[in-house]
């Protein structure tokens, strides 16, 4: 994965700088169907972090355990604060949007343990393409509980249409900009 924007290569420089290890933090996730893809991010997260994940679990905000979210995660290093927080960590997934794992629109798409724990509803969200950005991510992004994305992510599987696609496109510029519920 090859990028020629300077804004990368900023980012590409101060995630090797933090702390000497990968600039990209690949992740095998669940897409339409149950296939599952590698997935690329920029890395957010101290090296050995999904080993950390274990001992932070009492303290997942999501009350459910079926995702894992923390506001102040201390596995996240400073440059993951800030490319986080404007879902720069993101820009590596266009790959996956050119390989045909995901598209633009869609639900996010999962990780592999979390789908172990879905529901028979839960599993709905993979009737679709994953996308880059979805209902919830413009209607509170990780401050919603998972039920309620389940539901949102739904929702758009029963109602998609190009003019959908069009205005969750456009409100994910001002949800990505502001912030909220990004960590």
């Amino acid at each position: 994965m090859h990028s020629d924007l300077p804004e990368t290569k900023v980012v590409a420089i101060c995630i090797k700088a933090t702390d000497g290890g990968s600039i990209f933090f690949w992740q095998t996730r669940v897409g339409l169907y149950g296939k599952e893809f590698r997935f690329p991010k920029f890395r957010s997260m101290v090296v050995n972090a999904e080993r950390l994940k274990a001992q932070l679990m009492t303290q997942n905000q999501h009350s459910d355990n079926r995702t894992f979210k923390m506001k102040n995660d201390p596995r996240i290093t400073w440059i993951g604060k800030i490319i986080r927080k404007l879902s720069i960590d993101e820009l590596p997934q266009f790959w996956c949007v050119l390989k045909g794992d995901m598209s633009l629109v869609g639900p996010r798409p999962a990780v592999t343990q979390e789908v172990a724990l879905y529901t028979t509803e839960d599993r709905r969200r993979l009737n679709a393409l994953p996308g880059l950005t979805c209902l919830w991510q413009i209607s509170g992004r990780g401050d919603l509980p998972f039920p309620k994305q389940v539901q949102l992510d739904v929702h758009y599987i029963e109602s998609q249409s190009l003019l959908m696609d069009v205005l969750i496109l456009v409100k994910t510029v001002p949800a990505v900009l502001s912030g909220r519920g990004a960590y």
